[in-house]
This record gives C-alpha cells, sequence and structure tokens, in this order.
C-alpha cells in the first residue's frame, strides 16, 4: 500500500472512531493486565462476562493472590484454557508483589518476564495503560494487515514490524484499536463485508464481497445464512 493510501486508510478509520478503546473492561492496569491474559483464545465478551463479579473484589495482585487459584477458576471457568489462565494469573500476581512493588510495569521485556505474558499481551499493556504506541498483533490484526497489503508478513512479529514502520502520525497511538476492531467487525476471516468498508477502495484484497441479496418468493423473503461469529 502507498504511503499516501496508507494515511487516508487510517484518516477514514479514525473519522469513523475517533476515540476508540479496547472492549475489555478493567479499572486499572493491573485488571487490564489479567483480562488481556484470559482474552488468550476467548472472546471479549465472554471475559468480561467472567471478570465483572471478580473484578469487583479483585483490585491488586495481593486480593488476586489472597483469592488463590481455585478461587479464580470459579469465576473463569467459562473462559477456555481457565485451568492454565488461573495459573499464570497467580503466578505474575505474585511476581509483581514480589519484584514489581505491585506494579504493573511499562516495559515490555519486564511484562513478558511474568507468567502467561507474550509480546502480544506486553504490548496490549503498554497501549492501553501507558499510552505507548505498540502494535499488538492478534488474529485480526495479522489478517488485516496482509488482506488490505497495509502490513503484509508471514508471522505476527513481521506484520507488527511492518505497521510500526509504516503507521505515520497522528496515528500511531490509536492504530491497534483501529484494526482490531476492523477486523473484529467489518474485515471478517470467513466472510469479509467489503461491501460496508470505508476503505475498500485501498485495499489489496482482489476477491471483494458484494452484499448479499435476499431472495424472494411471492411475499416472503426466504432466510438468509447468519453471519459467521466473531473469530477471536
Amino acid at each position: 500500500m502507498k504511503k499516501t493510501d496508507i494515511v487516508e486508510f487510517y484518516a477514514r478509520l479514525a473519522a469513523d472512531n475517533p476515540h476508540p478503546e479496547t472492549e475489555l473492561e478493567a479499572g486499572n492496569a493491573y485488571q487490564l493486565l489479567v483480562a488481556v491474559v484470559l482474552s488468550a483464545q476467548a472472546t471479549d465478551i465472554g471475559v468480561n462476562k467472567a471478570t465483572r463479579a471478580l473484578f469487583q473484589t479483585v483490585k491488586t495482585p495481593e486480593a488476586m493472590v489472597a483469592l488463590g487459584e481455585a478461587g479464580l477458576k470459579d469465576h473463569i471457568k467459562t473462559i477456555g484454557l481457565f485451568n492454565t489462565k488461573a495459573k499464570n494469573v497467580i503466578a505474575l500476581s505474585a511476581a509483581l508483589i514480589a519484584d514489581h512493588g505491585s506494579q504493573v510495569p511499562p516495559d515490555r521485556d519486564a511484562l513478558e518476564a511474568l507468567p502467561g505474558v507474550g509480546r502480544k499481551t506486553a504490548n496490549v499493556v503498554m497501549n492501553v495503560a501507558f499510552g505507548a504506541e505498540t502494535f499488538a498483533v492478534d488474529t485480526h490484526i495479522f489478517r488485516v494487515g496482509n488482506r488490505t497489503g497495509l502490513a503484509p508478513g508471514k508471522t505476527p512479529l513481521a506484520v507488527e514490524k511492518k505497521l510500526d514502520k509504516a503507521t505515520p502520525q497522528p496515528f500511531r497511538l490509536h492504530a491497534h484499536h483501529w484494526l482490531i476492531l476492523h477486523g473484529r467487525y467489518v474485515c471478517k476471516a470467513r466472510t469479509p463485508e467489503c461491501w460496508r468498508c470505508g476503505v475498500s477502495d485501498l485495499c489489496a484484497f482482489k476477491a471483494k464481497t458484494a452484499k448479499a441479496k435476499t431472495a424472494v418468493v411471492g411475499k416472503q423473503p426466504l432466510p438468509q445464512r447468519p453471519a459467521p461469529e466473531r473469530e477471536e
């Protein structure tokens, strides 16, 4: 994608959503870190349902350690991989207490040293909690980067580096959110909704989709296939 098209691409996404935010619910940086760890291979909606009651009482690493692994599992048992995630959340909470004065560090290396925290999680926390210009490449952003031609790459890290190089100011801070929301709700995995995409003319995707037509027999419309479920 040409530099002028990249600017226009982001400008349109920004005009449509000037102040994008994460869809994960959290009251502080610690809760955000926990929520992002829990969101791996799960939907934000599912994580929010599981953490609403949890976050009413657990607001600090100390409170999480006091709750314990078994207690945490009771809250998050509806989330995929909840056993491993519960173990990691308790361990990272203990590490925050022991090594960081119970505070979430704003440093990528320090974050990635915590149990259950990878580069994507670290980038999300740095961006949302600390305002860092990071690009957390999940399945949605990986797809959008490749499909549109904005930041093609064979691995998430390759796409991240391309985005970091290609994304200009003033779009760098919110780029991650614009791209993930675009991938989640418009540029979907199975059937991208190109017919309502505001940047389709800038996109390199050749097999653009048209709006499905409603078949009619007499005066009764035939039901259409439902839209695919949100992919995380």
